[in-house]
Formats: C-alpha cells, sequence, structure tokens
C-alpha cells in the first residue's frame, strides 16, 4: 500500500525536517501550477519519470522553468536514451498517479530500482517544493532537507545540471 500525505509527514517529522505543506486545486502541469507559485514558500520544481532504453528507471528533479534536454541529460548522468514511463509503471513503482511525480514518492519504492537525480541549480536554492503523494498541495522544505530524506531513505542522488 503506497504511503499517504500523513505517513510522509510523520516521517519528515521524524527526521526533524521542517516542511509547510499549501493546500490548491490538483494541477497536473508546470503551467497550471504557475498560479500557485507565489503562494508556496520556496522554489517551484518538476520532476520527471524516465526509462532508459535498457530498462532503468530514473527520477530527475528540476526547477519547474528549466527546459529539460531529454538526450544531454541521459548523457550527463550515464545513461541509454531516455524517455517517459508509462503511468502503470509510475503507478507500480512510485504508487502515484501522473501529475504527482515527486521525490517523496521515493518512501513507495521498497525495490530502490529508481535512479535519482537532482539538478545543481535547484539544490543551490535554500526552499524547494513538490506535491505531497499528490497533486493537490505542494509541501516546501530546504533543499539540505531533501537529501537528509534521500539519505534516510538509503538513497545517493547523482546531482547534475539538468538543463537543456
Amino acid at each position: 500500500m503506497p504511503a499517504t500525505p500523513e505517513q510522509l509527514f510523520a516521517f519528515l517529522d521524524e527526521l526533524g525536517i521542517a516542511h509547510e505543506t499549501v493546500e490548491h486545486p490538483p494541477v497536473f502541469t508546470v503551467e497550471e501550477a504557475r498560479t500557485w507559485d507565489h503562494k508556496i514558500p520556496g522554489l517551484p520544481c518538476k520532476n520527471l519519470f524516465l526509462k532508459d532504453k535498457k530498462g532503468a528507471l530514473w527520477l530527475v528533479v528540476m526547477p519547474a522553468e528549466k527546459r529539460a534536454d531529454l538526450a544531454a541529460l541521459a548523457r550527463r548522468a550515464g545513461a541509454g536514451k531516455f524517455s517517459f514511463g508509462k503511468p502503470d509503471l509510475l503507478l507500480e513503482k512510485l504508487g502515484i498517479a501522473p501529475g504527482s511525480v515527486t521525490p517523496f514518492a521515493l518512501m513507495n519504492n521498497a525495490d530502490k530500482d529508481i535512479a535519482v537525480v537532482l539538478d545543481e541549480e535547484m539544490m543551490r536554492s535554500e526552499t524547494v517544493n513538490y506535491h505531497p503523494l499528490h497533486n493537490a498541495a505542494s509541501t516546501a522544505i530546504k533543499s539540505a532537507d531533501l537529501l537528509a530524506f534521500l539519505r534516510a531513505l538509503d538513497r545517493e542522488p547523482v546531482i547534475l545540471d539538468c538543463g537543456a
């Protein structure tokens, strides 16, 4: 059973990670989220659930406004050609629906078979925000705390420039 937002918040509290959540209507795209960006602290971010040509899975987390060049990103990450992961695979591996992709969903990836890439520009921002396992809210945390969250899940992300 996938984690709930309440379980996510309890885990963040257990780790001593401060978090602030703002509820909003469901948003499915960066464009839709723009109407809420000024009401949510921190850098708005987007998350790409990708599969490479060898079948490896990747979660790329980057600033919402940054354009991703999947071919260049695959080269930088040392991956095969990227394509977007299908909705059924997203649900199977991260327990979430399209439009709700978030690094927080890695708590649902018990197999730990998804490589995590964080954008270096995003990590220079003090505060970043992501969906709390659904797309009708956004949760702000410190970028350093994102690393602490991932490491508590026994995940060591790769940090690189994810832009075009």
